[in-house]
C-alpha cells in the first residue's frame, strides 16, 4: 500500500476518534469500509504514537470481547492562545479540545508582536512542564492569511501586519507545527463541534465585532482571510446613515463604528467617564443602567440588520453570540432577533437559533486546539508528525 494511502487511513481513522471519543474495532471498520486487517494495522500505528490508547472491552457480539480505543487524553498536548486586545487565554488542551490547563494574562496588542508573544511562550512553558508538544494554535483579533500563517491589515494590531509569528515561536518550540487563525474563526469552529452543527455563523462581540464561518462542516475563509467581516460592513438602521460615524479601520459608517465594544464605550463616556471598557458597558447593563441598557439594545439592532444580509445570503442553521457583549443576554439578543427576523425571508428562518454561547471564554482556545489538530493530523501531515516531544526533550 502507497504511504500516502496509509496516511489518509490513519488520518481518517484518527479523526473518528477526535470526533466521537471511544470506538470498538467494528464501530471503526464500520464507519471507515476498511478491512480488519487494515484496521488492525492502522489502530496499532497510532497506537504506538501515543494518539490511542485501548480501554476496556466492549460488548460482544458472541466471540470474546471488541477491544475499545480511545484518544489518548494523558499525552500528547495541544497549545493554544487566544489572544485579545486587553488579554489572551493561554491552554494545553487534548487532542479532542478539552483545555487541561489554561492562564488568563493581561496584554495590549498594541505593545506589538514580539512584547505579547514573549508573554504566550512564558505561559506554555508553565503549562507543558510535564506535557508533549504536537502542536500549537494561536488566535488573533485580525484577518490571517491562513495558508501563510500571517496576520494582514489588522486594524488594531500596530506592527503585526506580515508579522511571523510561527518562526517567533518555534524558536521555542522548535518541533511543533504552529497554525495561526483568527480568533472568531477558532470560537465558529468551536462551536460547530460543540453543537454538531455544519452550517453556522459565531459573532465575537468584545472590543470589535468578529465574525466566523462554518459551512458544509468547513470554516469559511475567504481569499485572504477576510470572509465574513460583518463589523466592517456599512452600517443600517434608523439614524444611523444621516452622518456616517468614522470607524478605527479608516472608513465610515461601519456597523463597528455604532455597535462595536468600543464605540459604546466611545458614547456612553461622555456622560460617564468611568465607563473605560467594555466590561463596563457589560456590567452598566447587568445592574439595570437606563442608558448602557439602551445602547446595547440600540447596538443589538444595528448587528440584527447586518446579520440579516448573511442569513439571507448564507442561510445558517445556527448564529451564536459570544464575547463580553453576549453576557448582556436579552437586553443585546432581543434587539438582534427583532432585526434578523425582520429584514429576512421566512424560510431562511424557519429552522434558525439565535442563541448565546455556552462555551464562554474556553470557545477560543478550544476552536484553536481543534483548527490545529485537524492540520497537524490532516492526511497530507500525519505521517510527518514527530512521535510527541516532551519540553525538557526539546531544550535540551
Amino acid at each position: 500500500m502507497k504511504q500516502t494511502e496509509q496516511a489518509a487511513h490513519l488520518a481518517d481513522v484518527l479523526a473518528l476518534f477526535r470526533e466521537h471519543g471511544e470506538l470498538s474495532r467494528t464501530a471503526v471498520m464500520e464507519r471507515t469500509g476498511l478491512s480488519r486487517s487494515t484496521v488492525n494495522q492502522r489502530l496499532a500505528t497510532l497506537v504506538e504514537r501515543g494518539l490511542l490508547v485501548p480501554t476496556s472491552g466492549g460488548a460482544s457480539t458472541g466471540g470474546r470481547p471488541s477491544t475499545v480505543f480511545a484518544v489518548n487524553l494523558d499525552g500528547p498536548v495541544l497549545l493554544t492562545a487566544d489572544i485579545g486586545a486587553s488579554g489572551l487565554i493561554a491552554a494545553a488542551c487534548d487532542l479532542r479540545g478539552t483545555p487541561l490547563r489554561r492562564e488568563t494574562i493581561e496584554v495590549d496588542v498594541w505593545d506589538g508582536p514580539a512584547a505579547v508573544l514573549s508573554l504566550v511562550v512564558a505561559a506554555f512553558e508553565r503549562l507543558v512542564s510535564d506535557g508533549r508538544v504536537v502542536g500549537i494554535g494561536i488566535g488573533v483579533p485580525g484577518p490571517v492569511e491562513f495558508a501563510a500563517g500571517r496576520v494582514r491589515n489588522p486594524p488594531i494590531m500596530t506592527g503585526w501586519d506580515g508579522f511571523d509569528i510561527a518562526g517567533f515561536l518555534q524558536g521555542s518550540f522548535p518541533d511543533a507545527p504552529v497554525v495561526i487563525e483568527n480568533d472568531a474563526n477558532a470560537r465558529a469552529r468551536a462551536e460547530a463541534h460543540h453543537h454538531g452543527a455544519d452550517d453556522l455563523i459565531s459573532l465575537k462581540l468584545g472590543t470589535g465585532i468578529g465574525s466566523g464561518l462554518v459551512f458544509n462542516g468547513q470554516t469559511i475563509r475567504g481569499a485572504v482571510g477576510a470572509a465574513g467581516d460583518v463589523g466592517h460592513t456599512r452600517a443600517v438602521a434608523d439614524g444611523v446613515d444621516t452622518s456616517p460615524l468614522p470607524c478605527r479601520c479608516g472608513n465610515s459608517g461601519c456597523v463597528e463604528a455604532y455597535a462595536g465594544g468600543w464605540a459604546l464605550v466611545r458614547d456612553l463616556s461622555e456622560a460617564d467617564p468611568s465607563i473605560r471598557h467594555v466590561a463596563d458597558v457589560t456590567a452598566g447593563v447587568l445592574r439595570g443602567d437606563m442608558r448602557a441598557t439602551q445602547a446595547v439594545r440600540q447596538a443589538g439592532r444595528i448587528l440584527g440588520e447586518a446579520v440579516a444580509d448573511l442569513v439571507n445570503i448564507l442561510n445558517p442553521r445556527m448564529i451564536v453570540i459570544s464575547g463580553q457583549l453576549g453576557e448582556c443576554g436579552e437586553v443585546l439578543m432581543s434587539g438582534l432577533r427583532e432585526r434578523v427576523y425582520l429584514r429576512t425571508h421566512p424560510l431562511a428562518t424557519r429552522e434558525l437559533v439565535i442563541r448565546t454561547s455556552d462555551l464562554g471564554d474556553r470557545a477560543g482556545i478550544m476552536g484553536l486546539a481543534l483548527t490545529t489538530a485537524d492540520q497537524v493530523f490532516s492526511r497530507e501531515r500525519l505521517d510527518r508528525v514527530p512521535s510527541p516531544v516532551r519540553l525538557e526533550e526539546a531544550e535540551a
